[in-house]
């Protein structure tokens, strides 16, 4: 059986998987984040909504990779986790 590590490097041959994985990465990261945070803190999905004054599908879209999160709503989410927001450039 294949590991991840060995299986992202042959898609990773492909030009279009790592233009594809360049484009989503943000999303990706920050997807990453807000569920590594969230489940530190113990919270669902609903719970964490609840405290944004939010829909669940809305936590939802952002875990999954599907939308980009505003700066306001990143300010406002770590607000709500008690953590500090950092941009950066690379």
């Amino acid at each position: 059986m294949m590991n991840w590590e060995t299986h992202r490097k042959i898609l990773m041959r492909d030009p279009q998987v790592r233009k594809a994985w360049k484009e989503a990465r943000l999303e990706y990261e920050i997807a990453r984040a807000l569920i590594l945070a969230r489940v530190k803190k113990r919270l669902t999905q609903t719970q964490l909504s609840k405290m944004l004054k939010t829909r669940q599908s809305v936590i939802s879209r952002v875990e999954s990779g599907k939308t980009t999160p505003s700066l306001s709503f990143l300010k406002r989410l770590a607000n709500v986790l008690d953590l500090s927001l950092s941009v950066q450039f690379k």
